[in-house]
């Protein structure tokens, strides 16, 4: 099992949790090629919208890739993106600077915001803890025991 994070609006999330998705990096195929049937993906959504909207700096989501391999739609004649299908958990958001700290990802402190200009990136399992615990994640804290053992 892999441990990932996607960093997508909070108004994008809302259509992925409504629909059972992911996309990333705007739509392409390669990170999400990358995600096997059963890893955990958390999301960091630093605006309210993309590209302009307010603020937001929250983990808003966190579910499981509960598919094999990305399968594409048509959202419009020149948009065609990528997705996997999640099955999302029941939590509450949770802002990321009293987090930032104690992130092993997060190398430099003082620029932490680069690190999610990746987009779909994988973590590690401690990591993924932290923030479940953050989003007070009943899936991720009663039913994961390697990440619950992580430090």
């Amino acid at each position: 099992m892999k441990y990932w994070i996607n960093t997508v609006s909070l108004a994008h999330v809302e259509r992925g949790v409504e629909g059972g998705f992911t996309q990333a990096n705007h739509g392409k195929a390669a990170g999400l090629k990358r995600m096997q049937n059963g890893d955990r993906i958390v999301f960091y959504s630093p605006r309210t919208d993309y590209p302009d909207g307010e603020p937001l700096q929250r983990f808003t989501a966190i579910g499981t890739v509960i598919d094999d391999e990305p399968f594409q739609v048509e959202v419009s004649p020149d948009f065609r993106p990528w997705r996997r299908r999640v099955k999302f958990d029941a939590c509450s958001d949770a802002p990321i600077r009293p987090l930032i700290e104690s992130l092993d990802f997060i190398r430099n402190k003082k620029s932490w915001g680069f690190t999610f200009r990746r987009g779909l990136f994988e973590i590690g399992a401690g990591d993924f803890a932290k923030i479940a615990g953050a989003m007070s994640s009943v899936a991720v804290l009663v039913g994961d025991a390697e990440a619950q053992r992580a430090p």
